[in-house]
């Protein structure tokens, strides 16, 4: 397996570290706080994963997406998602032309919003799931299948979905698959006193600020490439799996609690999030290998949209989150000898 040896690729792991402070510094120009938030939404984009944000209205969703498309000078598509909305409508459709000198008719397929780099699928939940898969074959292959071709899409490719928890009436909850498709879910709470007061007063003003560029696509993809090359021990690795499979109900070895609340648990995904997460997040605080600290810095946007809970957990008002503090406390890693 490949590590983190020569000169070039501790110089790339210094570029991912500074390009992580240059980020979160133009992005706080922005955006006051949500440095959590923040730091998960880079370390999915290192990990070359797709991200779901889940948060109520005014929380700056859509501006903290926007603005980190502009640091990173990636081309940014924002969808929409609404419940007329169409698959040929975010991939592309064929149209008839007309030659003005021959009069012959051809196709020609024109490029939906998917075809872009940074894409923002606003209020995801509040399209039928027909629309909703069209985005699969994007988010796994970075290809789009439309009208009989394949079409590649632009690297690198990021995902991020909204969902609003509070109005459910006429939305279309994603399936479990759809939901196992992103590599973290991300919930963004209310700012705090001192930081809503710093918004209200930025925003009411004729202050605004100016984004720098941070890095390039060449640097991006390269930097993606270098999480791959962080070493992950055995025993962190084992404690990965088993969190994962913790989470199982079906499971022998899960514990109690989970099998009386939890539905569905965990698949490899989770584990494969648990472990490239953990090395994204190794590489942007200037560490060369992950630990299980960084694992378990990870469980929760990795973790709470592959937990499903049944009715027993929402009778006593038990949640994914809960499952997932549980499970910290119950697994413990062991060291192998």
């Amino acid at each position: 397996m490949a590590e983190i040896s020569d000169k070039k690729d501790t110089e790339l792991v210094d570029k991912l570290r500074k390009g992580f402070i240059s980020i979160k510094a133009q992005l706080s120009k922005i955006i006051v706080g949500q440095e959590r938030v923040i730091e998960e939404m880079l370390i999915s984009l290192f990990g070359r994963g797709h991200v779901l944000i889940v948060g109520v209205p005014g929380l700056a969703k859509t501006l903290l997406i926007s603005s980190l498309a502009q640091i990173l000078d990636l081309e940014f598509k924002r969808i929409q998602f609404t419940p007329d909305l169409m698959p040929a409508d975010i991939t592309g459709t064929e149209i008839i032309e007309q030659d003005p000198g021959t009069g012959k008719r051809t196709f020609r397929f024109v490029k939906g919003p998917l075809f872009g780099q940074i894409i923002l699928a606003d209020e995801i939940n509040r399209t039928p799931p027909k629309t909703q898969a069209a985005l699969l074959q994007a988010m796994q292959e970075c290809r789009i299948t439309a009208a009989g071709q394949t079409y590649e899409l632009k690297l690198p490719f990021f995902v991020l979905a909204t969902q609003n928890p509070i109005e459910q009436e006429g939305t279309y909850p994603l399936p479990e698959a759809q939901l196992d498709r992103f590599f973290f879910q991300i919930n963004m709470d209310y700012p705090s006193y001192g930081e809503e007061k710093t918004i209200v007063t930025q925003t009411t003003g004729t202050w605004s600020p100016k984004l720098e560029k941070s890095l390039s696509n060449k640097e991006i993809l390269a930097l993606q490439d270098i999480v791959r090359k962080v070493p992950a021990s055995d025993y962190t690795v084992d404690y990965a799996v088993k969190l994962a499979r913790a989470s199982r109900p079906k499971e022998d070895s899960a514990p109690d609690f989970v099998k009386q609340f939890v539905s569905w648990g965990a698949g490899p995904r989770g584990a494969q999030a648990l472990i490239i997460g953990a090395k994204a997040r190794a590489l942007l605080n200037g560490r060369y290998a992950v630990s299980c600290d960084d694992v378990k810095a990870v469980a929760f946007p990795s973790l709470r949209h592959r937990i499903i809970v049944n009715f027993n957990a929402e009778a006593e008002g038990i949640s994914s989150e809960e499952i997932i503090r549980r499970l910290l406390d119950n697994v413990q890693p062991e060291r192998s000898v």
